[in-house]
């Protein structure tokens, strides 16, 4: 059977898919906005899944249900929500007390652990994710939340103390930054979103909230959640198509903060609408083109095994993926030889099926635009040296192995974002790392060696190119206490648990002169507990 005939096997008909997988349509016709779930009539986006089914008229998405498309006017009504709900700092939420915030977001994330079923469901069909890892992600989000809730009570244990220095008594605490515009990702739909959104809101900030286009049903189920969790006002969740509705908030000044997982070129042009940029804090994770090392002392089993890894898993559409990959002349022949093998074992098929690696990708003209990069790449001497690399049919790209890379190709400067392993071979490692100082991006590399003197003469000129340096391993955000970030163009702030809560506050204090007058005012306002602000509560 030919890799085509293989890859059209894996569709199904409706009527064969799993009854513990099946999903009504789900057809949102309400938003959440300043604390009401609104009634929408107007324009809707039907939402189709990568999922295709088999129809006497060929292969076909499969619908899942629709959702608002939004415009101008709704999205500045949320605007003048999140704002009141805000009331330059003396809204109910920002000047809640910690202990209190906490509550609440423990309150969203009890009902939101309800919606489990649903949600999981949703962001297999809505971006063809495996079941497993879509499952995987959901709990991820959930302990990353908790994360962030234990932070928080460290951080404000620390703060709650009166520091004394030079005859001034002070005590220094976060305070939120006001309101924030809050835009996620497709391929981590819940989890890098609410990677920004959960400490954004816990920090006192009110959001606006603009789900991704292909992932935005998975929030429905969520929505009455916020409405019953938090204040009204507090969160907004803005529809629409992004480049109608969007321009409008950034030029209205009223944004404080932009967080946005994607595109560089999309937050420059954000930014640049604002006016006044002084005043917006950026925190962005953008664009990546992670390279891995493999010289010639590397364990070759262990390198192939994280390349796969690293450049395949959800297809290659991580921004933290190995997108392409230097590996020394000398065994080249030999690592593309094992590369091969590991990829023919890998399980492709629908994304419920048990131990599926591939899946169908989600964007529209991500295989057109695959097949036009493989094809530049042949054009200026390249192959694809895997059996059926590159095959296609409807939304499912067989992954490709492209072999050699050089500085004439597409593959060797964009973000192919899917199943395509560029790789390149090298003589001298002074080349890789030439490649990574020229490259626009910084988000990290792997680097595959056994010796010693080799990994530490890499380290030194590369941490001060990319954010991280991950030794004998692929390239990965978690664990989530570790910084994320990025240097160029890939990110702008630094997400982790505790850094990202830092990312969405600002250092604030109460200051007085040491006298009698002043200790006994500030005693009478703690004794007292009239201020959130300043006081001595400590959080269990």
């Amino acid at each position: 059977m030919s890799i085509k005939d293989q890859l059209e096997s894996i569709f199904v008909e409706e009527s064969q898919i799993p009854k513990e997988y099946l999903l009504e349509e789900i057809d949102q016709r309400e938003y959440l906005c300043n604390g009401e779930m609104k009634p929408w009539n107007g324009n809707v986006n039907e939402v189709f899944s990568p999922v295709c089914i088999k129809t006497a008229d060929g292969l076909k998405r499969k619908r899942i249900g629709s959702f608002p498309v939004c415009t101008e006017k709704e999205s500045m009504e949320a605007l003048d929500a999140a704002v009141a709900a805000y009331d330059n700092g003396r809204g109910q939420w920002p000047t809640m007390s910690v202990q209190d915030r906490i509550a609440c977001v423990e309150q969203f994330t009890h009902k939101m652990i309800e919606k489990k079923d649903i949600v999981v469901k949703l962001i297999m069909w809505e971006i063809g994710k495996s079941y497993a890892d879509s499952v995987k992600e959901f709990d991820r989000t959930v302990e990353y939340i908790y994360a962030t809730i234990d932070a928080l009570k460290d951080i404000d244990r620390k703060s709650s103390r009166f520091e004394i220095e030079q005859g001034i008594v002070a005590q220094v605490r976060r305070s939120p930054l006001g309101v924030v515009l809050c835009m996620g990702p497709f391929n981590y739909p819940l989890n890098e979103t609410f990677t920004t959104l959960i400490p954004a809101l816990i920090m006192g900030n009110t959001l606006l909230f603009k789900p991704p286009k292909h992932g935005t049903l998975l929030h429905y189920p969520m929505l009455e959640a916020f409405r019953s969790s938090f204040p009204k006002g507090v969160v907004n969740t803005i529809y629409g198509r992004g480049n109608n509705i969007v321009p409008a908030l950034m030029q209205s000044g009223k944004i404080n903060v932009l967080t946005l997982i994607g595109s560089s070129k999309v937050a420059d042009e954000l930014k640049k609408l604002h006016p006044k940029v002084n005043r917006l804090r950026a925190i962005l994770g953008l664009d990546a083109k992670n390279a891995a090392i493999i010289t010639k002392d590397a364990d070759l089993d262990l390198a192939v095994q994280e390349t796969v890894l690293g450049s395949l898993s959800f297809n290659g559409q991580r921004c933290t993926a190995i997108k392409i990959v230097f590996v020394h002349r000398s065994i080249a022949h030999e690592f593309l030889r094992r590369l091969t093998e590991a990829v023919e074992k890998l399980k492709f098929g629908m994304p419920w099926e048990k131990g599926v690696s591939l899946t169908p990708l989600p964007e529209l003209g991500k295989p057109a635009y695959l097949k036009e990069c493989i094809e530049n790449a042949e054009a200026n001497g390249a192959k694809v040296i895997n059996k059926g690399g590159g095959a296609t049919v409807e939304s499912f790209v067989y992954p490709a192995i492209v072999y050699p890379v050089n500085a004439k190709m597409k593959l060797y400067r964009e973000e192919q974002f899917g199943p395509v392993i560029p790789v390149v071979p090298f003589d001298d490692l002074e080349e890789p790392i030439e490649y990574l100082i020229e490259s626009t991006h910084g988000q990290q590399v792997s680097v595959f060696s056994n010796n010693a003197s080799v990994i530490a003469s890499l380290i030194d000129p590369l941490v001060n190119q990319v954010s991280r340096v991950n030794i004998n391993c692929q390239c990965q955000r978690g664990p989530d206490v570790f910084p994320f970030t990025g240097r160029k163009d890939s990110a702008e702030g630094t997400l982790s648990v505790v850094d990202a809560l830092r990312s969405f506050s600002i250092r604030s204090l109460v200051a007085a002169k040491l006298n009698d007058n002043n200790k006994r005012l500030l005693n009478e306002i703690v004794n007292d507990d009239t201020s959130n602000f300043l006081s001595t509560k400590y959080i269990f």
